[in-house]
């Protein structure tokens, strides 16, 4: 043979791989099959990469355990995972609830996508009864969109008592988990069909990948689920499996240490005059605690408070400028704190609520708590002195 071809062959091996503690990250579009015979049997063998390989195996089995799933479908982020799960389900002519305190950009693919598409979403108040929300429920009603705690506001939701009725209406219920990360709350054993998370927040844990998931443990549900990302189209990347799957293994260490340094900055800023009030589902006095404690086994970083009157718009941009620690960013999950005004994003909600001032989110990172309390003392210095 020629030397070109003998070099296009070179190198190519069947030999088995030394084990690590990591799986191999393999890399390829194009799957060899054994025989002629195999290449069109897709029950019995991997036809093409984008399925996926060696490291997104290894995830999907680990998530599986994390969510007492039978299924888990890959995604290239939170949303698409979010929106991929809706559309497997969902046909036109279909009906969807969805809370009012929905995550922004599903609420936009909502109104934006799926109303163009013949589905039909009507957005429901997030403290409304398991009862009074399936008396919404009608012939068409396909779906109900959950997230406890809502997005910003972090309303806390009586999933298990909704999924259980959702189920005697033939209605499936998909839950945004990503603040509980598939580690503090469990939406699959408390009855719902499909758990989601955006594995970007606390799974990756360090802000420099992109990645969702949806887990069913229905398998028929999970049918639809693996059929929705193989017609659509989606995948991910070994390299981004491979991060995903890394801090999977440190998350519940990470996560006790994000919610116990946020207890204690949220019980710090309960104290201090200028603020109003503080919304974490884990502190007592909240309207969500009991169903916090009933459900959940501990809390992330992830919180809010208002600030206390007069706090004009200039005074709050004040306080997160003046912030040294907290950095100003949309995205939370990572090892680093952040901070974000919230107000202006509660404009697309249908239902207004009074929260007594102005919101500010915050998440607690892995810094010395001690630390970021001074943080915020100077920031609330600075909205002093601005107001």
């Amino acid at each position: 043979m020629s030397e070109e071809t003998r070099l296009i062959h070179a190198g190519s091996t069947d030999a088995p791989l030394v084990r690590t503690v990591g799986p191999p990250i393999q890399k390829g579009s194009t799957v060899m099959l054994p025989n002629a015979a195999a290449l069109y049997d897709d029950d019995n063998h991997l036809t093409y990469g984008r399925q996926g390989l060696s490291a997104q195996f290894a995830l999907v089995s680990a998530l599986n355990e994390l969510e007492g799933a039978t299924t888990t479908e890959l995604y290239p982020s939170g949303l698409a995972a979010l929106t991929g799960a809706m559309l497997a389900v969902l046909k036109a002519g279909d009906d969807v609830l969805a809370a009012d305190t929905l995550y922004k950009p599903t609420r936009r693919f909502c109104d934006k996508v799926l109303k163009r598409f013949g589905v039909t979403v009507r957005y429901y108040d997030a403290l409304t009864s398991p009862d009074d929300l399936l008396a919404m429920v009608t012939p068409a009603t396909r779906l109900i969109v959950l997230e406890s705690p809502g997005s910003l506001t972090f309303e806390m939701q009586d999933i298990p008592a909704i999924a259980a009725r959702a189920r005697t209406r033939g209605v499936l219920t998909l839950a945004d988990n990503t603040w509980g990360a598939g580690y503090l709350f469990k939406p699959l054993a408390h009855g719902v069909d499909i758990s989601v998370q955006a594995l970007t927040k606390y799974v990756g844990g360090h802000s420099d990948v992109f990645m969702g998931s949806a887990s069913a443990a229905d398998p028929n549900v999970g049918r639809l689920l693996a059929d929705g990302v193989l017609n659509l189209g989606w995948a991910v990347s070994g390299e981004e499996a491979y991060q995903m799957l890394r801090g999977l293994r440190t998350l519940p260490t990470r996560l006790a240490r994000h919610g116990e340094s946020g207890l204690k900055v949220a019980r710090w800023l309960e104290t201090q005059p200028e603020v109003a009030r503080l919304i974490h589902p884990a502190l007592p006095g909240d309207p969500g605690h009991e169903i916090w404690v009933r459900d959940f086994s501990g809390a992330c970083g992830l919180f809010a408070f208002s600030f206390a009157a007069p706090a004009p718009a200039a005074a709050v941009d004040a306080f997160l400028d003046a912030l040294e620690l907290f950095g100003l960013g949309f995205s939370w999950g990572g090892f680093e704190s952040l901070a974000i005004s919230v107000d202006p994003q509660l404009s697309a909600r249908s239902l207004k609520r009074d929260y007594g001032g102005p919101l500010v989110r915050l998440h607690v990172g892995l810094e010395d708590p001690d630390d970021l309390i001074a943080d915020l003392r100077r920031g609330l210095d600075a909205f002093q002195a601005a107001r």
